[in-house]
């Protein structure tokens, strides 16, 4: 298993070239799943666990790594599926999202696969509102389906996107009331969530699900004879999404006369100090890691008042 993570740590150099790595595996049966690299910390054979009373069921237990005692989350319980047997095959992923540290229960680890973003797939609409897929892709000529982790972790924590009053400042709201923003996610759970907080500082909110999508439209207007930036506020952009990623969307965006002073953020559950080069090296404005509404609501905040002031 060390030698399958033992690489994770040097493959920063594909985003930004809108490429990715995924780590597949299965749950029970045949089909493979997959999570993004950058969100895995390491890979181990499920150890023994303490039961955490009155915990959610999709919660098999908790289990001490580096020191820290996290949540076993059984992931196929998790989507709706049956249980994960706790048998010789049992494999533990250990994730960072939105800064917390948790492992997910699966059948078996797979491998790493590296794509470009153009072949991951949004799922069919046809899939409904209640799944818990982000994208698919295909590998080896078999479908890979790709989970929305921030979907599974919000049907276990309850996120709130209320912004505290102490952090709310009603004098920049009234100045910003009808000022749009474009918000850019492949997560309908990201984006209700954040549209909730931007909504709350008077915000339109504009919604496209993938960079490619968001370039088209900020293209479009553009050809259009629109002033972008003023038009828009800002960018609020997911990191991970299929056909373009955040960094090549902001790339394309600093590369485009008309475009190129639009205000960008970096929206994603990617934590660490990894983000804060890529934001230098793309040139992004600021980075937000999900979900922290007060955080969010500063940010925007802060950059009308730079607006109000100038």
């Amino acid at each position: 298993m060390s030698d399958l993570m033992k690489s994770v740590d040097s493959r920063t150099n594909l985003v930004g070239r809108n490429r990715l790595e995924l780590l597949t595996f299965r749950l029970r049966g045949s089909q493979l799943f997959a999570i993004n690299v950058f969100k895995v910390q390491e890979v181990q054979k499920l150890p023994k666990l303490s039961i955490l009373p009155q915990s959610d069921p999709v919660v098999v237990g908790v289990t001490t790594v580096r020191g820290e005692t996290i949540p076993v989350i059984d992931l196929s319980l998790a989507v709706g599926r049956s249980a994960v047997p706790h048998d010789e095959h049992a494999t533990m992923i250990v994730t960072e999202y939105n800064r917390s540290i948790q492992a997910f229960l699966v059948g078996s680890v797979d491998r790493i696969v590296n794509l470009n973003w153009e072949e991951i797939m949004p799922p069919p609409k046809a899939s409904g509102r209640n799944h818990f897929l982000t994208a698919l892709t295909r590998i080896d000529e078999k479908i890979v389906e790709i989970i929305d982790v921030e979907k599974v972790l919000a049907s276990v924590i309850d996120f709130d996107t209320a912004i505290s009053q102490e952090v709310l400042d009603q004098q920049v709201r009234d100045y910003s009331r009808g000022m749009q923003v474009l918000l850019v996610d492949d997560s309908r759970l990201a984006i209700e969530q954040a549209s909730s907080t931007l909504k709350q500082l008077g915000l339109d909110v504009l919604v496209e699900m993938d960079g490619l999508r968001a370039l088209k439209r900020l293209q479009s207007w553009r050809d259009e004879g629109i002033d972008v930036c003023e038009k828009l506020l800002m960018v609020i952009t997911d990191a991970e999404m299929p056909e373009m990623d955040g960094y090549r969307l902001t790339t394309e965006i600093r590369n485009d006369p008309a475009l190129k002073n639009l205000h960008v953020v970096l929206h994603t559950s990617l934590s660490g100090e990894f983000n804060h080069a890529m934001v230098k090296k793309v040139g992004c404005d600021g980075f937000l890691s999900k979900f922290q509404p007060d955080k969010m609501a500063i940010e925007v905040q802060d950059y009308i008042r730079s607006k109000m002031n100038a």
